[in-house]
């Protein structure tokens, strides 16, 4: 008789978006016509830029062509794509990228919870608290996180690193010696971001003691703020101790086409075995690339039009996080975030549960947000608000939560 992985028996419950979607799909069918604004999910809702649409109708063009007909990508991406991204979102920063340490996948929630397959299932986990669910799931699924405890919603062999208004939401050192550290930043649930300083104590940490930083910068383009860091590799030493996932997804609006890439450098070693050609090895065997005309796009991201459209997308999004951030104020709410990331983290009003909050909100507003508590224990007692909707939803879900 056959055996299944029996990790995946321990994840308690379904994903987290999922059951949010499962109440606002049970509500919507009690009240049918009700007209729900959705600030849940990080979903984008601006159309394609001009510049990538001209380049997938390019590629198209192309792919019905002999002449210009490409099969199966690269193991690591196209040398194009690989090359304006080692120039734009590193070099141009002062960071030793080589294009070749670069690897292009179809997004950043695949290569978050794909990466601990490089590593042994003894290594002990550190992650912020609250945090992205994929960390700890895809961890649980590779049973490396013991047993989990229904009343504290954590794992016994899991290093929570609180993340609370005291430390402005963004993690201390831990105090436990971790091997696996990850660390999001601008952060996503909490909208917190982190100054190079205070990085460069996190890489420092990781040298000293034989960690590996899984650092997750989907969100890099909302930053505004002067020293906080796009990149962990503005660090010294970053290279021989850090991994960096990003996504096109929130920057360039390509939820629906999946592009994203993961930077190993060649001098992160464990053992004398390189972790940038087991990754590689990884993606030989597991993954037939990002499709070419999706990459073509996500090179014309790269280009001045390119970047002057993402500049817009970026600055669409925050005027709605700086609405969401003041009107929620103005009300007498508690909130953070909404600075250098599209995430506004509020408090939840009169004592209210993370999930008692979610069904008030959805039931006197019809607005849909996210409990904090489904990023982790210390997300209890409060609630994640987007900033991914259009500016007339936006604006009116502020009113319908100013007249609850």
């Amino acid at each position: 008789m056959y055996k299944i992985n029996e990790n995946y028996l321990k994840l308690p419950g379904s994903y987290l978006f999922s059951t949010i979607g499962k109440k606002v799909a049970a509500f919507s069918e009690e009240n049918p016509g009700c007209p729900i604004i959705r600030l849940g999910i990080g979903d984008v809702t601006l159309p394609l830029s001009g510049p990538v649409i001209e380049a997938l109708h390019k590629g198209v063009d192309e792919m019905g062509d002999a002449a210009g007909f490409h099969g199966y990508a690269p193991d690591l991406g196209y040398a194009f794509l690989r090359e304006a991204i080692a120039k734009s979102d590193y070099g141009d920063r002062g960071c030793r990228i080589a294009p070749d340490e670069i690897f292009i996948s179809d997004g950043a929630k695949c290569d978050s919870g794909n990466i601990q397959e490089l590593f042994d299932t003894d290594n002990i986990i550190a992650v912020c608290d609250p945090v992205y669910p994929v960390y700890v799931d895809s961890n649980v699924m590779a049973g490396r996180t013991g047993t989990y405890d229904a009343e504290t919603g954590t794992w016994s062999d899991v290093i929570y690193m609180p993340c609370t208004k005291e430390n402005g939401f963004a993690a201390d050192l831990p105090k436990e010696r971790p091997d696996l550290i990850y660390l999001c930043f601008p952060n996503n649930p909490t909208g917190s971001s982190i100054s190079k300083d205070r990085l460069q104590k996190w890489v420092d940490y990781a040298n000293e003691n034989g960690c590996v930083i899984i650092y997750d910068a989907a969100y890099e383009a909302y930053i505004s703020t002067e020293g906080v860091p796009h990149s962990i590799y503005e660090c010294s030493g970053a290279r021989t101790c850090a991994v960096e996932i990003r996504s096109f997804s929130k920057n360039a609006g390509f939820t629906g086409l999946r592009l994203g890439f993961t930077v190993i450098p060649r001098d992160l070693v464990c053992g004398g075995a390189s972790l940038h050609d087991m990754w590689a090895r990884r993606h030989g065997t597991k993954y037939n690339g990002a499709p070419y005309i999706v990459q073509r796009a996500g090179e014309a991201c790269y280009s001045r039009e390119g970047k002057a459209a993402i500049k817009q997308q970026v600055a669409y999004y925050m005027e709605n996080a700086r609405s969401i951030t003041e009107g929620l104020k103005q009300m007498g709410y508690s909130v953070s975030g909404g600075v250098d990331a599209p995430y506004i983290w509020m408090e939840t009003p009169e004592h209210m549960s993370s999930w008692e909050f979610f069904d008030f909100l959805l039931k006197n507003a019809n607005v849909v947000g996210t409990p904090g508590s489904g990023f982790g224990p210390h997300g209890e007692g409060y609630f994640r608000l987007t900033a991914f909707g259009t500016h007339e939803n936006t604006l009116a879900a502020l009113e319908r939560i100013r007249k609850m």
